[in-house]
């Protein structure tokens, strides 16, 4: 079997290994030039988690065992655990290990490429490969569309990737990496940071991680509903740099991107030949724009349903049984929470969210509730707070 994935991101790349490893000859595309351009990824994740996912040690920069919110005054509220929490990533060297990961099983890996559909059928596609050098036509029997929220094939092909049900939701956001010393990053290490309220981000928030050399990830990204005024992010990037006090150290690199999803993600996750898998098949999750984890979720899901000839309705229910009910009532709060963070009462409403969560939640709770949606076991006494 032939399958061409456009798109070398955790998604695309995982799907790749597991197809070759079934003996399948796979050729895997991305535009990136390196693994190494547009490392976009705040990447933080549960230990448990990147630990099960089997990511290198390599590619774990920093450890967090506490959280760090800022309310919307500026007043710092933190929960700490015992044991360590979870990692950071360095996305670089993660989408580097993916890369070289895949060479070793034998895919095909063209990178500085772009694909475009030329014919989709029901059991081939024929696919336009354009790099700097040469533009070639290849027929194969599958494609799948890995291009994160442009979704570039399944746009190309038609397919309805949102529907007045279930309409899409678009965040996007940048992020810096700042170099400092371990004077200027001693109040962010061994943490998560988040900002909540409007002066921070409209319609959104920001974000301090730890690396590791004494680096810092410092980021805005925002989900506003339709039509909202929008500040420039770079703007708001150095407005909340300039409160924390970190606005005069280097900075080493420059990203950003976007982020889209549906809320209940019943929409077509491809037609014919053609399949969509990480956040191309919106698995990206919009309370914390996260996306790593469940990307590479989506790859296995995907690849068990192609190796037992399963339909795209067999991926679709196979994929909501993996997120299960959780995924979407967080996605419902995300729209929520974001779409009225641009108010002072959408201000109050999280003051007292981030209040009720320092008298009622441990370290392992915040954890637990914003990674694992597991909102039964705090989240339920928390929602008036959202609502």
């Amino acid at each position: 079997m032939r399958v061409l994935i456009a798109g070398a991101g955790p998604a695309g790349s995982s799907l790749a290994v597991q197809l070759a490893e079934a003996g399948w000859a796979v050729t895997l595309v991305d535009a990136l030039p390196t693994p190494v351009r547009n490392a976009y990824s705040s990447a933080a994740l549960p230990l448990a988690e990147a630990d099960r996912l089997g990511i290198a040690g390599s590619c774990r920069s920093a450890s967090w065992w506490g959280w760090q919110l800022l309310d919307p005054n500026g007043l710092q509220h933190q929960w700490w655990a015992v044991e360590q929490q979870g990692v950071v990533l360095d996305f670089a060297l993660f989408r580097t290990h993916l890369w070289d990961r895949a060479r070793q099983h034998g895919v095909e890996l063209l990178h500085g490429c772009r694909v475009s559909l030329d014919r989709l059928k029901a059991q081939s596609a024929d696919v336009i490969l354009a790099s700097a050098d040469e533009t070639q036509l290849r027929t194969v029997d599958l494609v799948v569309d890995a291009t994160g929220p442009g979704r570039h094939l399944q746009r190309q092909a038609g397919v309805a990737i949102e529907s007045r049900e279930d309409s899409l939701l678009s965040g996007d956001g940048v992020e810096w990496l700042l170099q400092g010393d371990p004077r200027s990053t001693a109040p962010w290490r061994d943490r998560l940071s988040f900002m909540l309220g409007r002066h921070w981000m409209a319609h959104g928030y920001g974000w301090v991680f730890p690396m590791a050399h004494d680096q810092l990830k410092v980021g805005v990204c925002r989900l506003p509903p339709p039509h909202a005024d929008k500040v420039p992010l770079g703007r708001s990037l150095q407005r909340l740099l300039h409160r924390c006090g970190l606005d005069q150290l280097p900075v080493l690199d420059r990203h950003g991107g976007r982020v889209a999803s549906t809320i209940r993600r019943r929409q077509p996750l491809g037609a014919g030949a053609l399949w969509a898998v990480g956040d191309a098949a919106s698995t990206a999750n919009l309370l914390g724009g996260e996306g790593i984890r469940h990307a590479m979720d989506s790859a296995s899901v995907l690849s068990e349903c192609l190796l037992t000839e399963g339909s795209h309705q067999d991926y679709q229910v196979a994929l909501q049984r993996r997120f299960g009910w959780r995924w979407t009532v967080s996605n419902r709060l995300a729209r929520k929470t974001w779409w009225g963070l641009n108010t002072a009462d959408g201000d109050r409403r999280i003051t007292r969210l981030i209040h009720g969560l320092s008298g009622q939640a441990s370290a392992e709770d915040l954890s637990s509730l914003l990674f694992a949606y597991r909102f039964e076991r705090y989240g339920w006494r928390l929602l008036p707070y959202l609502v």
